[in-house]
This record gives C-alpha cells, sequence and structure tokens, in this order.
C-alpha cells in the first residue's frame, strides 16, 4: 500500500512547506472541490505541506480572488472551523457537524458559502456553537420618489340634464361622449365644443350606465328600471333588451375581444349576455349584496366584480365561477379599475383605496387618504388614478407610489345646494388629455392638464418615509 501511495500521490509530497500544521490521528478521506480524493502518505506522523492544485478556486459572484481563496487547504480542525465562518447560520450548524474531526468526510464549502452579500448573518464557529451576529441592518422599505405629474385645472363646465348625472363614457373615435341621468334619459355631447348633439329616452328610472361599443355602432346601457339596453346609433333606436335581472342593474361593461356584454344588479348577482343572440350565457352568483361594478379584460380573470358585501371577486368566465374572493375591504366596494398597461387593478372603498396583482389578486398597497365613499376610479396610461366621491372632492393619485399629489373640491353650479356636491363618475377621453366627471349638481365638469405647471411651481412634497403597508 505504501509503494502504491508513493506511485499515485508523490507528485504532491514536494510541494511547498510551513503553511499549515497538524497531526494526522487516523485515516481520514478528504476530496477537493473536483472530487479527487487526496491521502496522507505518512499516516500517524506530523505531515507540512500545501495542496495548491492545478486551478485556483473560482470566485464567487463579484468577488476578486484573494491570497486565502486562490489556494486549497488540507482540511485540520482549526481549518475546517474557519471555513464555517461565511456560512448562514442553519448552514454553518450542518456543515459544522460535517467537518467535525472525527475522520468524516469533509465537504469544501461552494461558491455560494464562500461569498455571501453584505447584511447576511454570520456564524462564527466556536466549539462547535453558532453564534450570530448582524453584520447590516436591514434597511426598512422606503417610498420611491413619485413621477411628477402636472396638476389638473377645471376649465369647462356643461350643463343640460335635470337630474344627478351617473354615469359617462367616450367614444373609441374621441368625438363624442354619452352621459346617462336620474332624469331617465341618455344624453351624446360633442367632446371639443361641450354642445349637445343628441337625447335618446326609453329608460323610466335613472339610467346607472352607459358603454360605447369599439367593435360595432352600438350603445348599451342599463338602469334601475332592471333594463338593458342596446341601442343602434346609426338610427338612434333600442334594438335589443336584455331581460333577466331582477331588480336595479348598477353597472356594465362590454369585452375587449369577445361579442360579450356583462351587468351587474342590485339582485347580487353579474350576468353574461350574448350580445348578438340576447341569451344569458351566465349568472355569476355569489355576491351576498348588490353589486356595484364590474370590469371585463381580455386576459384571465376576464371579469372583475365589486359589492356590497365589501368583497371583490375575480371571476372565470368560461366556467362561470369565482377564481378569487378578496375580502381586505371593511365597507362596500363602488368602483373598480384595470390599469391600461400593467396587469394590476385598483378598487375604491371608504376604508381605503386598494391595489391588486392579476391574476390572484394579489395585495400590493393601500391609497389612504380619501376618506369619503367613493364612486368612482380611472386611470390613465401615465398612471394618474383619479378617485370620485360622494362628498364631491377628488383625489389624484400616482399609481406606482400611491403618493397624493391632488385634491380637487370643485365649487356646485350656481342654484345648487352646496350638499349636491357628488361625484359618480368619472373617465378620461381617449386621449388622456380630458377628465370628465359627472356629478350630482346636474353638470359634467371637463378637466385638463395645466400646461404652464412645472417641477419648480409645483414641486412633489415628498420625504422618502417608510412605507406601511397594512393587508387589512
Amino acid at each position: 500500500m505504501a509503494i502504491k501511495l508513493r506511485n499515485e500521490y508523490g507528485p504532491v509530497l514536494h510541494m511547498p512547506t510551513l503553511k499549515e500544521n497538524f497531526k494526522e490521528k487516523g485515516p481520514q478521506n478528504a476530496s477537493d472541490s473536483y472530487g479527487h480524493k487526496q491521502y496522507p502518505a505518512n499516516q500517524g506522523q506530523e505531515v507540512e505541506y500545501l495542496v495548491t492544485g492545478t486551478h485556483p478556486y473560482p470566485p464567487g459572484p463579484g468577488v476578486a480572488l484573494t491570497a486565502d481563496t486562490k489556494i486549497q487547504r488540507m482540511p485540520s480542525e482549526s481549518a475546517a472551523q474557519s471555513l464555517a465562518v461565511a456560512l448562514p447560520s442553519s448552514q454553518a450548524r450542518v456543515d459544522a457537524n460535517r467537518s467535525a474531526p472525527a475522520g468524516g468526510e469533509y465537504r469544501h464549502p461552494g461558491p455560494s458559502d464562500r461569498s455571501q452579500p453584505a447584511g447576511m448573518t454570520s456564524a462564527v464557529m466556536e466549539g462547535g456553537n453558532a453564534k450570530n451576529s448582524a453584520l447590516m441592518a436591514k434597511k426598512a422599505p422606503t417610498m420611491p420618489k413619485p413621477q411628477w405629474h402636472p396638476p389638473w385645472k377645471l376649465y369647462r363646465v356643461i350643463s343640460g340634464h335635470l337630474g344627478w348625472v351617473r354615469c359617462i363614457a367616450v367614444e373609441p373615435g374621441n368625438q363624442w361622449f354619452v352621459t346617462g341621468s336620474a332624469d331617465r334619459t341618455i344624453k351624446i355631447w360633442d367632446l371639443a365644443s361641450g354642445k349637445l348633439k343628441l337625447s335618446l329616452t326609453g329608460h323610466i328610472s335613472t339610467v346607472r350606465g352607459v358603454i360605447v361599443s369599439s367593435r360595432s355602432p352600438y350603445l348599451f346601457s342599463c338602469g334601475e328600471d332592471k333594463q338593458v339596453k342596446c341601442w343602434d346609433l346609426e338610427y338612434n333606436k333600442v334594438i335589443r333588451h336584455y331581460h333577466g335581472h331582477l331588480s336595479a342593474v348598477y353597472g356594465l361593461d362590454l369585452h375587449p375581444t369577445i361579442d360579450v356584454l356583462v351587468t351587474c344588479s342590485r339582485d347580487s348577482t353579474a350576468r353574461i349576455w350574448d350580445v348578438r343572440t340576447k341569451a344569458s350565457v351566465h349568472t355569476l352568483s355569489g355576491h351576498t349584496n348588490a353589486v356595484a361594478t364590474v370590469r371585463c379584460q381580455a386576459a384571465e380573470p376576464q371579469i372583475i366584480t365589486g359589492s356590497h358585501d365589501t368583497t371583490i371577486r375575480l371571476w372565470d368566465l368560461v366556467a362561470g365561477k369565482t377564481r378569487v374572493t378578496l375580502t381586505n375591504h371593511k365597507k362596500s366596494v363602488r368602483a373598480v379599475v384595470l390599469h391600461p398597461r400593467h396587469y394590476t387593478f385598483a378598487s375604491g372603498s371608504p376604508d381605503n383605496i386598494k391595489q391588486w396583482k392579476f391574476p390572484d389578486g394579489s395585495f400590493i398597497q393601500n391609497l389612504s387618504g380619501h376618506n369619503a365613499i367613493i364612486n368612482t376610479l380611472t386611470v390613465n396610461s401615465d398612471g394618474v388614478l383619479v378617485s370620485g366621491a360622494d362628498n364631491g372632492t377628488m383625489h389624484l393619485w400616482d399609481w406606482r407610489t400611491g403618493y397624493n399629489f391632488q385634491r380637487v373640491h370643485a365649487a356646485v353650479q350656481p342654484g345648487s345646494l352646496d350638499s349636491e356636491s357628488g361625484i359618480f363618475a368619472c373617465a378620461f377621453d381617449q386621449s388622456e388629455s380630458r377628465l370628465l366627471t359627472a356629478e350630482a349638481d346636474k353638470t359634467i365638469k371637463v378637466y385638463r392638464e395645466d400646461d404652464t405647471a412645472t417641477e419648480e411651481t409645483h414641486p412633489v412634497s415628498w420625504k422618502p418615509e417608510i412605507i406601511k403597508r397594512k393587508r387589512f
């Protein structure tokens, strides 16, 4: 055996010495990082040599080679203990057991063991016990600096309705917009001039929802008379009715890619309709109170509803069943809005505005400060989120950070009571340069960005506060 060892392992016996002294107490097997076995030539004697190998240790990610990491040392008890310094605490305990001087196999630390990023906990091995010491305290997350948005200012007030203006929608061509009112009429207005173009009558109670199709020349409306109507805008007549809801219909939305209409009602259900055949494809049951808002999108989940039972439900359109129920809100959810670019959405309630991530409704953050009954939310592709409330206040937020950069409370129309100050709906036009609000003083107000504002005249009053992301 001695002859075999001398023949096969003789080349390592002439290596430089005086680097490390240790005594071999018995046959110990050691393997280097390349899997080759190394055996001491003279067992039971004091051995003094260093194995440099043919290749240096590979460095950890972003860590330069040093005099210590370029060489491979034969494992002694002291060396095994010192090598465990860079390990996390749990890994150090495991490797301490492996590298104990009991004749077991020693495992060289890998690159991830040798180089730990700053801020990790180190474990110093003393007598087999790990003592943890934090190298760096973990910094609390801070809100990044918000994107600067110019403030919005009122530049036009449009009158004409004889009752509360409950809903508003801009047509895809950006030439006109449509409103529905408590005076039971639907009015179509020229967007550029603000002049009335057309009035449609047919509902026998408050009109609560309107939307214009981008796939056909149709306008859809719903109201507290339980009716859902399809208007042909070439003839300005109702061509279809969708019967099925048992109580007032509070909102509606069109699917962006298929001919499907979704409505929500005080009867605690949402219904999916085939636009052409008028058939009720699904009745979405599960809410325990009135469903106040519904939104559609092409990606899954394709339908989102918010209800007075305080929950939000994400629905499977094909199966007609709930995918996820979000129960974080403590009060009625009257508004839901989907971000036009990000795979996220927001919901509005008197307790908070909350942001969520699709597809599973993961909570992102709260937007706190609009302490009122929030009736409507809208967002543009620049990340300006607008919330309109029952008390007539409108808050504008930076979507990414949740920073509230403007608060608006426009005066009511002359002749109205101050108590008739409420925003029921709001929408950006297709160019996103104008913001329209439907209000309780029977007017439509039009806002646009202040062209004269700069970051110097309207600075962001922001400081890097620690984020308090409460889930509830």
